[in-house]
């Protein structure tokens, strides 16, 4: 599968030529998630999250006038895991083809370090992100609180709700990933 094809077009072409000024400093960065549906956004959010919590994030979104984006949440059962993001469905650029996530490759095996330096005295996340920086893109390896290195997205903001309300992102979202609706 290819990860970028389902990306918005413009944001699509700036993630090539990234990876392609990545590849000529010698640098292999792979797309490992693109576009990614609400309902794995929930997995990825559910785990980690009490029962609790899980339930009062859902009460928060139906009262929001988002009924989509809490049946993302309730309707994958538990799941059990690290923490591995703080936005819920509809709330990541990844649902709207706007994030990518890129691992870096050398000799075949994925490194995931931000600490580890090839022999070019280079690291490919930094130098990833300084590719995405410079196409005017935005580099979670950057972010102040949280470094998220593979991931790069298109807008400054946090999240759609700087430009949408939740009810918004609901009728977008449920179009988008539910068109039988």
């Amino acid at each position: 599968m290819n990860h970028l094809e389902s990306l918005e077009p413009d944001f699509k072409n700036k993630v090539i030529i990234v990876l392609e000024k990545c590849q000529q400093l010698g640098i292999e960065m792979v797309p490992y998630f693109g576009i990614r549906d609400p309902f794995i956004q929930a997995e990825l959010w559910r785990q980690s999250r009490s029962t609790s919590e899980i339930n009062a994030k859902i009460k928060f979104l139906e009262k929001k006038g988002a009924p989509f984006l809490a049946h993302c949440i309730s309707s994958i059962g538990p799941k059990h895991g690290k923490w591995v993001t703080n936005a819920i469905p509809g709330l990541s650029w990844h649902q709207w083809g706007k994030a990518v996530d890129c691992y870096w490759r050398i000799n075949r095996r994925a490194e995931w370090s931000p600490e580890y330096f090839n022999s070019k005295g280079l690291n490919g996340y930094m130098v990833y992100a300084a590719c995405a920086k410079k196409e005017g893109l935005t580099a979670g390896g950057f972010w102040k609180n949280f470094k998220d290195w593979p991931h790069v997205q298109e807008s400054s903001a946090n999240n759609p709700l700087k430009t949408y309300s939740y009810q918004e992102i609901d009728e977008i979202m449920e179009s988008k990933f539910n068109p039988n609706s």
